[in-house]
């Protein structure tokens, strides 16, 4: 992949740049306060390689602690004899660390600086996962509560990273980025059950995990051993509280929480679904594959759609009909037809980068879009945790997951109503506060 930064007509990784340059100004200031552009680091050749790597390692271990899981949920649940309410609580974990993760990011990047944050993140997902290799219930939790934790770290402050030391070949680092998380998800979906099944236990599949994680941590170590322990000034604040009494900010933070409702169900809860439909474990965790790796083309194509004012609009449509159909499918579909659900529901994924360059491109200002971006988020997660919660526990309830997919298929059509209205105003170069949406 290139890193020629010379203009070109709009492509797809330069659509990719356009939303991590955009979004990395807003998760770089949520996590740590930075008062505009950072100029690129001077890095010799050994450390600027070392940066290299660290943004591959560090992708591909971003979303695999989550994908290893999911396909592992029901021999864990077998293999440790814990209930309903632990089932269901395991999958939120994540989607909470998230929704916290803003303000105890931005007190760690302030007391270490940035590459310690995040060399710090890497400890903690490498032991939580370590963590997770015992039969223990409350250590499953607990390995899961701090790797999440770290994970949820890197999140915020890794396109802080990318701009810090590649703001002169952003596109093709953002791309390798965003590739390369999905393809670690990918393959964590698709191999956590035959690694479990080579290593005896559906536990140590987990913990395997740690692995990659390690890997990652070893090679940041020099650059967290290095880094500055100095933060930017926090530059001017606009609080987001007061945004969600405005229509903007609640079209946005609506959208926000029922895209991540959906996604953190879906990745949470798919194998489980497909397994309590007579599919075995590796099939369901392939198919859990297949939704991501169908979701890092689908990105590309929806960000360079969305590029483009007049087809931001049609790509909302795209990918929010996708979804509709794919929860659908679920739900009416036979298991032997799983395939068809596990494409569209990867196609319905590629809201989420419509989402966040929405919000970079919205407010009159950094700070607000920051508040934006800081609202939209914060929110959105704690109303997400409803779904691989409460529809955890509705199917544990129920017997079966006929009901809480009804429910799935209900919120896809709201997020088909809302992404058609915020597909919309985005055809405006600028959203004014009080957007009439």
């Amino acid at each position: 992949m290139s890193s020629e930064t010379t203009r070109k007509p709009p492509s797809p990784p330069q659509a990719a740049e356009d939303v991590a340059g955009q979004m990395a100004e807003v998760e770089a200031a949520v996590g740590a306060p930075v008062a505009g552009p950072a100029p690129a680091r001077r890095n010799g050749w050994v450390t600027g390689a070392l940066t290299v790597a660290a943004v591959v390692l560090v992708g591909l271990n971003l979303r695999a602690g989550i994908a290893s899981a999911a396909p592992l949920y029901h021999d864990l649940e077998t293999l440790l004899g814990y209930g309903t309410l632990v089932a269901s609580l395991l999958p939120t974990i994540p989607v909470l660390c998230f929704a916290f993760a803003g303000a105890g990011t931005a007190w760690l990047v302030k007391h270490t600086g940035l590459e310690r944050a995040i060399g710090i993140a890497l400890l903690l997902l490498t032991l939580g996962l370590a963590v997770r290799a015992f039969e223990s219930t409350w250590l499953l939790l607990a390995g899961t509560v701090l790797g999440m934790s770290g994970l949820a770290i890197c999140n915020v402050t890794m396109p802080s990273f990318i701009r810090e030391h590649h703001a002169s070949r952003s596109a093709a680092m953002t791309a390798t980025y965003t590739v390369t998380m999905s393809v670690g998800a990918t393959s964590a979906a698709a191999l956590s059950v035959p690694i479990a099944g080579v290593l005896g236990s559906p536990t140590l599949g987990l913990a395997a995990w740690a692995i990659p994680a390690a890997l990652a941590l070893l090679v940041f170590l020099p650059l967290a051993i290095r880094g500055s322990r100095a933060s930017g000034p926090a530059g001017p604040h606009v609080s987001p509280w007061p945004m969600l009494a405005t229509r903007k900010g609640l079209l946005f933070t609506s959208v926000f929480a029922v895209q991540s409702l959906l996604v953190y169900t879906l990745l949470s809860w798919l194998p489980h679904i497909l397994i309590s439909r007579g599919s075995n474990a590796a099939t369901a965790g392939f198919m859990l594959g297949l939704v991501q790796a169908v979701s890092i083309p689908t990105v590309l194509l929806l960000l360079w759609m969305a590029s483009k004012p007049r087809l931001l609009r049609p790509a909302f449509i795209l990918t929010c009909g996708c979804a509709v159909a794919g929860f659908t499918s679920l739900l009416l579909l036979p298991v032997a037809f799983s395939v068809i659900p596990a494409v569209l529901t990867g196609l319905g994924l590629g809201i989420f980068p419509l989402l966040m360059l929405m919000i970079s491109r919205s407010g009159e200002s950094a700070a607000e879009t920051t508040a934006l971006s800081t609202l939209a988020q914060s929110v959105g997660y704690l109303v997400a945790a409803a779904g691989p919660f409460g529809l955890g526990l509705l199917q544990g309830v129920l017997g079966s997951w006929t009901v809480p997919l009804v429910i799935l298929v209900g919120v896809a059509l709201v997020q088909f109503v809302l992404g058609y209205r915020l597909g919309g105003i985005g055809r405006k170069k600028v959203v004014p506060a009080e957007v009439q949406a």
